[in-house]
């Protein structure tokens, strides 16, 4: 039973990890986003701020391989939990795309027409 709490509180910050990490890569994608409409607004040459983009896309990079380790961290989390025998609690709450699932292939299609026309 012991255990079972523990790995319930570890998964529950492992989900705030896994959240703060999305939540801080979005806020920075939004920041980045914005940066060169900003100068455009401002009617400053685009030499002014290029620093600030290298520096904002590096975060954008760095967050990438943040999200990219603490999904690793809990794939190998998930080999702990059978590990130690908790393989049939479940831990997320997310659904999750099958290990070897096939991915979706072929081309996109046109559902609908309007009037002769492809609908948008």
């Amino acid at each position: 039973m012991k255990r079972r709490l523990v790995a319930h509180q570890v998964a529950d910050q492992l989900f705030a990890a896994e959240a703060a990490i999305d939540g801080a890569l979005s806020a920075v994608a939004a920041l980045t986003a914005m940066l060169p409409t900003a100068r455009i607004d401002a009617n400053l040459s685009a030499v002014v701020g290029q620093n600030v983009i290298d520096r904002s896309t590096e975060t954008i990079a760095a967050l990438a391989q943040a999200r990219r380790s603490i999904v690793e961290t809990h794939r190998e989390l998930h080999d702990v939990q059978h590990q130690i025998g908790l393989g049939a609690v479940a831990l997320g709450g997310i659904d999750k795309p099958e290990e070897n699932a096939p991915r979706p292939s072929g081309r996109l299609r046109v559902a609908a027409t309007v009037r002769g026309r492809e609908a948008a």
